[in-house]
């Protein structure tokens, strides 16, 4: 498992400040899709599951912590470095095995192929 991507890059917001994103709004690069149902903050293992409401049939998404690249508490938003169009491609979300290491590096294999947002490295 790659430990860069399961952990919030240190730009992505005050590390000073106690956060709970649930509930957020979460930005792709191209838009909204949904809200956060669920963060961690373990390092080298955190990750946001989001709640893609009616955008992709009311499913789940389960994001790398790398792949935010910014939260802004006070509007309650969190963006992430992918599009809509990667996020719908990403595996399906599991809810029974979304914390397992074996579905993690199915996730983590799939967002890996990405580049990181901003420079396109990490």
């Amino acid at each position: 498992m790659q430990p860069e991507l399961w952990s919030y890059r240190a730009d992505a917001y005050d590390v000073n400040q106690s956060l709970d994103i649930a509930g957020y709004h979460v930005e792709a690069t191209d838009g909204k899709i949904g809200s956060v149902d669920e963060a961690t903050y373990e390092v080298g293992e955190s990750y946001i599951v989001v709640d893609t409401g009616p955008w992709i049939f009311g499913k789940k998404v389960l994001l790398p912590a790398g792949t935010v690249t910014r939260i802004d508490p006070q509007e309650r938003r969190v963006h992430v470095s992918r599009t809509k169009e990667e996020i719908k491609n990403a595996p399906e979300f599991d809810e029974a095995n979304f914390k397992e290491p074996v579905y993690r590096n199915t996730v983590g294999d799939y967002y890996g192929r990405f580049p990181y947002g901003g420079s396109g490295t990490y």
